[in-house]
């Protein structure tokens, strides 16, 4: 059976359609606030949402998440509350979610216990950027387990060897990273990670989306060029941390248009 990603994807191609992943952070502005948010990005033209998992150290977030993940923790947000966050938002959707988080939390939460609660709760897979390929073996069987997907990443600069490597156990997605840093809207040039996704696409069907710096339309669609998808993330959480819903509803609407102008 295939999970909710998995059809997510399988239907984009068929409508010939780049998938938009928007990013949230869990807790943000509140519990309530980022119920809203599902439903506003969602309703807006996202495909996926990525819930960010406060952390205190989020080694591969710029300022903005950054910022948004410490007032989440600073009004409460757990781990275990992002579970029952999702339990919350399976209520309405099934749009697919994938947890973004850090390995520290979710060791001491206990990994295993982890899959088998995020399945029961509705998530569909993490997104952990400081567990490197070599040591995803365990989590990774732990996680196909219960239904779940470990996306891994690729780079810039990530080798031949450690790319067909990577291509070797891919799933759900490869979360293509546009720059060497952290998470944050500026002016990228796509060539770099264009080049590494379709040495990529040589090796695995797994789908591609390109993250880290994509904050307007035109970004979107110069990120979308060869890849499946785009991941938003800090252009959106700016404006919903400054309560300006409608302006990043209006935001993700002017994104979603470009993709899809993009393969007209």
């Amino acid at each position: 059976m295939m999970s909710r990603l998995q059809d997510k994807f399988k239907e984009l191609a068929a409508q010939n359609k780049k998938g938009l992943v928007i990013y949230l952070t869990a807790g943000m502005p509140d519990i309530q606030g980022t119920i809203d948010a599902v439903k506003m990005a969602e309703k807006s033209g996202a495909d996926i949402i990525e819930l960010g998992i406060p952390f205190s150290d989020p080694m591969a977030d710029g300022p903005i998440i950054q910022a948004a993940s410490y007032q989440a923790i600073q009004r409460g947000m757990t781990l275990p509350k992002v579970l029952d966050l999702v339990r919350e938002i399976r209520k309405f959707t099934q749009v697919p979610i994938l947890g973004m988080g850090y390995i520290n939390n979710m060791l001491n939460y206990g990994f295993e216990k982890l899959t088998v609660d995020a399945r029961e709760a509705g998530i569909d897979g993490f997104i952990i950027p400081d567990v490197p390929h070599e040591e995803s073996g365990e989590m990774k069987q732990l996680c196909k387990k219960q239904g779940l997907h470990l996306v891994e990443f690729v780079t810039p600069g990530t080798t031949e060897n450690r790319i067909k490597e990577t291509c070797t156990t891919a799933d759900g997605f490869i979360y293509c990273v546009s720059v060497n840093g952290v998470t944050g809207v500026r002016k990228i040039d796509y060539t770099p990670i264009n080049n590494v996704i379709e040495n990529v696409k040589k090796q695995t069907d797994t789908p591609c989306a390109v993250g880290f710096g994509i904050g307007t339309p035109q970004a979107a669609q110069e990120a979308a060029a060869k890849s499946d998808a785009v991941i938003v993330g800090s252009a959106v959480v700016k404006l919903i941390m400054e309560n300006r819903m409608e302006e990043a509803a209006g935001l993700i609407s002017d994104i979603r248009q470009a993709l899809d102008e993009k393969v007209k």
